[in-house]
């Protein structure tokens, strides 16, 4: 699990490097995105090697009913995705939409894995975006949301891009290891 371990803490780090070192990523410029952005591929590297590897108890497995609450969660999650490119009416009512939907996604997949590498894998990455919530909150305080008009051709365009989202998500998770649709 130290490889699993490893990968998330670098996902940690890379994602706030910049508001803990604010001076040491300024003075990298344009190439401290590039740094930023190959540790944060490292990290998803590390984290999928770790956890395909990794061992651990296990304290519940999926049931019909979580698989379904996990799947509602993940479509919920990818549509705060796809709503705060768009800026949909959602964005108006929620300060950061993406690390929203990423810890449903993160709390979702911990509903259905009840075993140790998913709890440092999912519980690690559910932790670190409410962490960066606050973060990003304190070093910034002040928050105007967005005012419309919200056209329903966006919301839908949001709603049908998760739903295509979430599709080919779970075609490639199915191929790649469990079955996310149940059954």
């Amino acid at each position: 699990m130290l490889i699993l371990g490893l990968g998330v803490a670098l996902w940690w780090a890379a994602h706030l490097f910049r508001r803990f070192a604010p001076e040491r990523r300024a003075a990298m410029g344009d190439k401290g995105r590039g740094a930023v952005a190959a540790a944060l591929v490292f990290s998803v590297v590390l984290m999928i090697w770790g956890y395909k590897v990794a061992d651990g108890a296990v304290w519940w497995g999926p049931s019909p009913a979580l698989v379904g609450i996990n799947n509602l969660l993940v479509l919920l999650g990818l549509y705060l995705y796809a709503a705060s490119g768009m800026k949909t009416r959602v964005t108006a009512a929620i300060r950061h939409p993406q690390l929203t939907g990423f810890a449903l996604w993160a709390a979702a997949h911990l509903l259905v894995n009840g075993d140790m590498p998913s709890l440092l894998l999912f519980g690690g990455l559910l932790l670190w975006a409410l962490v960066e919530i606050v973060v990003i909150n304190r070093a910034t305080p002040g928050w105007t949301p967005p005012s419309g008009p919200f056209p329903a051709r966006k919301e839908a365009m949001a709603v049908a891009g998760a739903v295509i989202v979430m599709l080919v998500l779970g075609l490639v998770h199915g191929w790649l290891g469990p079955w996310p649709f149940g059954g």
